[in-house]
């Protein structure tokens, strides 16, 4: 039963019927009750309080009268559904001020043509596999999974990641070295914390993935951009900018989709032991390489390294399982126990979905997955850049082929960017401007956008295309 708890004030002659009523209707207005709630009945919400029916049903005939609630015969009192406040300037300001307009995270529009930079596509997710497994697990006979589990992660599951990223990431790591968390946020606040003691400034590729800056930011630490060349990081300006730590993506950089060669890779692991540093590696999308070799962890190539390498299932699998990790260096395990000991740390990832992902991993189902979404995502890649050149021609340029799950479009116009937003959003096509991936931006910043082709159907790829270039150009 839906539980009303107000509170009352007995030290003011106003009828408790009317406090009542004042306490329901400012709980539908703040949200707190929901359109279509019902509420509880008028002798069960009198027994809850210890009142008579009369003011109960007082308090919900002026409610009903109010339009806050509706009555419907034999089922009960609701909740309506409340218009949307006007605001003079005023109460605007002040509700601004408070924080109650929620800032848009996300694009919610509906695009015909969606290429949205890091969407999956779900057509090929072993539901009946993972539904089967699920309920195997789930089931009174082992009810202790229900509790918390190991604060590092399942110990089954750590060593399936460990086995996984030996045999297809070249990583070389025990299931000790591996953390389990939900989220990149939870595990990046771990490194934080861990290395803070001994460092304050990170080294961050520019540009590049804005988590990493503005979560090291937000634990204090100084955010240096480092510039890219044509192969990655550049490893001199490292060493001018004095930094200890860096974070790199060199198997396929975010956003602009660079491969780091070996050699610089070498270069990168000198550079992190001469300075006594640490590297983070984030090998995000490293399963997805399209034409060529695939390209081994930086992690791997030397041993004993500084590398805290980070991966995770949401572009192998699916976001919502909410599993990533991280495989620490053995110089830093020392360090994470003192951590997980001195502030008694809990399991963040979900103990079912770990024990279902180790169960799914253990059978060979994985590897499996990866292999069918390469081939589907190897034609979306392909489809999308013949579409490209058929349409755009030496009017724009692909940056970052052959991996992961977006490219960049360099556009050669003479529109503003904003116009080309509006332009691409009134044609029904997302295509997101990657301006916002700098962290210390160009004088002549470049008109580059992303074209995500992961989770756009196959056979919308060269109509989307076709579109944004009659948006842009006015023909295809």
């Amino acid at each position: 039963m839906l539980l009303l708890t107000p509170k009352w004030n007995e030290a003011t002659n106003e009828p408790q019927y009317v406090q009542l009523y004042t306490y329901i209707k400012n709980e539908i207005i703040a949200g707190r009750l929901a359109e279509k709630v019902r509420l509880p009945s008028v002798r069960k919400l009198a027994d809850s309080l210890g009142l008579s029916t009369t003011p109960v049903e007082m308090a919900y005939q002026q409610l009903l009268a109010e339009g806050f609630i509706q009555s419907r015969p034999r089922s009960g009192y609701f909740v309506e559904k409340l218009p949307d406040p006007e605001f003079s300037p005023k109460e605007k300001r002040q509700h601004e001020h408070l924080g109650w307009n929620r800032p848009t995270v996300r694009d919610a529009r509906n695009y015909q043509y969606d290429f949205h930079m890091s969407q999956n596509d779900f057509s090929l997710f072993p539901y009946t596999l993972w539904r089967r497994l699920y309920n195997q697990l789930l089931c009174p006979a082992r009810e202790e999974d229900l509790f918390y589990g190991d604060p590092q992660g399942e110990p089954g599951l750590r060593r399936q990641i460990a086995d996984y990223l030996h045999r297809y990431r070249g990583v070389t790591c025990s299931p000790d070295q591996i953390v389990v968390g939900a989220d990149q946020f939870g595990l990046l606040s771990l490194i934080c914390l861990m290395l803070k003691p001994q460092l304050e400034r990170i080294g961050v590729e520019n540009p590049g993935y804005l988590l990493y800056a503005n979560t090291f930011r937000q634990h204090g630490y100084e955010t240096v951009p480092i510039s890219l060349t044509e192969d990655g990081i550049d490893v001199s300006e490292l060493y001018e900018s004095q930094v200890r730590l860096a974070v790199v993506s060199p198997s396929h950089q975010y956003p602009r989709g660079m491969i780091m060669p070996v050699s610089k890779r070498l270069q990168l692991l000198e550079w992190a032991q001469n300075v006594n540093g640490y590297i983070i590696e984030d090998d995000y999308d490293g399963e997805f390489r399209y034409h060529g070799r695939p390209i081994p962890a930086l992690q791997g190539l030397l041993p004993q390294n500084n590398v805290i390498y980070m991966g995770g299932f949401a572009q192998v699998m699916a976001p919502a399982l909410g599993i990533w990790y991280i495989v620490l260096p053995s110089s830093l395990l020392d360090v994470y126990y003192t951590l997980l000991r001195d502030t008694l740390l809990e399991q963040s990832a979900s103990r079912l979905h770990q024990r279902v992902m180790e169960a799914f991993m253990q059978n060979g189902h994985l590897e499996k997955h990866v292999r069918k979404m390469r081939s589907l995502y190897r034609k979306k890649h392909d489809a999308l850049l013949a579409a490209v050149q058929k349409h755009f021609g030496e009017r724009a340029a692909v940056i970052g082929a052959d991996a992961g799950f977006h490219v960049l479009l360099r556009v050669y116009s003479e529109r503003s960017e904003e116009e080309l937003k509006r332009l691409a959003i009134q044609a029904g096509v997302r295509a997101s401007s990657a301006a916002f991936t700098w962290l210390k931006p160009p004088a002549d910043m470049p008109k580059e956008f992303f074209l995500g082709f992961s989770g756009i159907a196959l056979d919308q790829i060269e109509p989307g295309i076709a579109a944004l270039c009659q948006a842009w150009f006015g023909d295809s």
